[in-house]
């Protein structure tokens, strides 16, 4: 039973530490909540309530939601309809970092990536363009394209460890390459810390990286003042000072859309492909009184110019394009050759300037 279930725990107060954050300054009261269905959504809505920070960017009115939603739970309810009460609730939030974890199911809103074209067809690539003949390091792979005058890699997920010396010899092996495409499409983010280590490899001068605005009070609008932080070029290591073509789809998320914001700042850099999925919030996580665990966006993170990308960011100008259905039925990545031309415009661009 249910109800026998939730009683498992004991009562307990809301945590208040933000994860990954430092102290917050603000206090305010501690509200307790009884450990039955009733007490545990009101324990959820009002931890959202009080830590969630894109209310104003998603125009999601949160006491309507309350309203719309408290009147769905009731005692009679198993566990498994109240889950869905309450999953669906955080759905109203339109975003990829919620989620709601019991030891039985976790909720995960995709309609951030699921109503938009896929865009990205590895076997494709692998098939088509490498026939297979591609190399695989750590998390990466890579190769060679276009006669050997411009380099690939991949890169699936910023969870995966990004080796210096692995860096180094794909560098070293591209040594003679006008230019390199970085494939982050389904990309669905990781550590900041790999987007830092890879972000150095093409950078000549010390750069504005972001900023980011911690959540400090229960109120929607209380918020830090933007901490700006900073990233150095990597001088011990082989660096990548050419043209960088950064192919993006809808499933672009986290981390990987955090690198992206970053690297269209920078000069030889062109955002080739769809608009990213977003997710720029920092996660908080938090506990109600059954157990169930809740996470969600507690810290906004800006890019370099200032900007939230928490609803995504746009390919360069010109540069948005998707998978064409009768390209991929001849073999072709219309996406990666559009990339690729990108490289060869740069130079098209000098000579122009020259003549």
């Amino acid at each position: 039973n249910y109800i026998s279930l939730l009683l498992m725990k004991n009562l307990r107060y809301l945590p208040l530490v933000i994860a990954g954050a430092a102290a917050m300054a603000a206090c305010h009261s501690i509200e307790e909540f009884d450990n039955g269905l009733q007490g545990n959504f009101d324990a959820l809505w009002t931890t959202v309530d009080q830590h969630y920070c894109f209310f104003e960017e998603k125009d999601v009115d949160w006491d309507s939601v309350y309203r719309e939603y408290k009147p769905r739970v009731n005692d009679t309810m198993d566990m498994f309809a109240y889950f869905d009460v309450c999953a669906d609730m955080l759905d109203e939030l339109r975003d990829g970092h919620v989620n709601l974890s019991s030891s039985f199911k976790t909720s995960y809103y995709r309609k951030w990536w699921s109503d938009y074209p896929q865009n990205f067809d590895e076997r494709l690539i692998q098939e088509h363009y490498f026939n297979f003949e591609y190399s695989q390091a750590g998390g990466l792979t890579y190769g060679l394209l276009a006669d050997s005058t411009i380099g690939y890699i991949r890169y699936p997920s910023f969870s995966y460890g990004i080796g210096e010396g692995t860096l180094d010899l794909i560098f070293y092996q591209m040594r003679d390459c006008l230019g390199l495409v970085i494939d982050i499409r389904d990309n669905g983010g990781g550590s900041l810390t790999n987007v830092e280590t890879l972000v150095s490899r093409f950078i000549d001068r010390r750069i504005l990286a972001g900023a980011i605005s911690h959540k400090n009070g229960p109120a929607h609008n209380d918020f830090s003042e933007p901490y700006k932080f900073y990233y150095e070029p990597d001088y011990e290591h082989v660096r990548w000072l050419r043209p960088v073509s950064v192919l993006t789809n809808r499933s672009t998320f986290s981390a990987a859309n955090n690198f992206t914001g970053i690297m269209k700042t920078l000069p030889m850099v062109t955002i080739v492909g769809a608009k990213t999925g977003g997710g720029s919030g920092m996660p908080f996580s938090s506990e109600i009184p059954c157990g169930w665990a809740v996470r969600m966006s507690g810290s906004r993170l800006y890019d370099p110019l200032g900007h939230e990308t928490e609803s995504g960011i746009e390919p360069t100008e010109g540069y948005a394009v998707d998978l064409d259905p009768e390209a991929v039925a001849n073999g072709i990545d219309n996406m990666l050759e559009t990339a690729i031309e990108a490289i060869y415009r740069f130079y098209d661009s000098d000579s122009d300037t020259e003549g």
